[in-house]
């Protein structure tokens, strides 16, 4: 059952989405609501689908997967049986960090993590290149990450 969110609400999700393993209590102090309230709401955005999980922030570099390639796909056949077709292929990678359906001059934009260039290269030409119905595509190298993994919180409300 959808609901507007209030003030309460938008400030337990900007403190969630900064700590997600904040205790209710001290969420609740933060707020200003007392503890059983606080995990109410808490359970409410989960129910209704606003909190969607806990994750925690892993260390690209540490783990040795910090270069970063985007991929501009563009597809030979853009029919729904295709477009389904290379959507459940491209899940099946899990080097491809994201992958969106773009409205532009191509058809899909994917993030690809990998330990190195090299490793990047056989990804392409073993799997990314042979994803179904794949007519072209362009790769950007990223040289730096400026801003990434910012938690989403709510634009208003406060």
């Amino acid at each position: 059952m959808p609901f507007e969110l209030d003030s309460f609400d938008h400030q337990i999700l900007r403190h969630l989405a900064a700590n997600g393993r904040m205790r209710i209590t001290e969420l609740a102090s933060h707020i200003g609501l007392s503890k059983t309230p606080c995990q109410a709401r808490v359970k409410r955005l989960e129910a209704s689908g606003y909190i969607l999980g806990y994750h925690a922030a892993l260390s690209a570099e540490k783990l040795g997967v910090s270069h970063i390639a985007f991929v501009q796909i563009t597809l030979n056949d853009t029919r729904e049986p295709a477009l389904e077709a290379f959507n459940i292929a491209v899940r099946k990678i899990p080097e491809i960090e994201q992958c969106h359906m773009i409205a532009g001059g191509f058809d899909y934009l994917i993030k690809v993590r990998t330990p190195s260039i090299e490793a990047y290269r056989k990804i392409m030409g073993e799997q990314i290149s042979t994803l179904p119905h794949v007519k072209s595509s362009s790769t950007f190298v990223s040289m730096e990450a400026v801003k990434e993994a910012t938690p989403l919180t709510p634009q208003s409300g406060a």
